[in-house]
């Protein structure tokens, strides 16, 4: 399983969130092609409530522990409870309705 996954996984288990990008950045940095070794996280959760950002930033990184002290290089957390993000960017857009449209050629 990629880096990226396991951080995907790790924090829809431990967070539920109602919106998570785990952005793989590594591509920027002076590092192999291929690298996952920086990542920017954008998490949106209601587990935020009430916790300041150093407490946020410390669940994220108890969490990622054991890929903080080895794979991940650099992590950027941007955590949000729901209604942060809504007065700051507005509602998580839905996804569009399917149109009926076939997925064959």
């Amino acid at each position: 399983m990629s880096v990226q996954n396991t951080i995907e996984k790790k924090l829809l288990q431990r967070f539920a969130p109602v919106h998570l990008e785990v952005i793989n950045e590594s591509g920027n940095h002076n590092v192999p092609a291929g690298a996952e070794s920086h990542f920017k996280v954008v998490i949106v959760s209601a587990q935020f409530e009430g916790n300041r950002l150093l407490a946020r930033h410390r669940s994220v990184n108890e969490t990622l522990a054991q890929e903080l002290n080895g794979q991940i290089h650099a992590l950027a957390m941007h955590t949000y409870t729901q209604s942060e993000w809504e007065s700051n960017f507005g509602d998580i857009p839905n996804s569009p309705k399917c149109m009926g449209g076939s997925s064959t050629a």
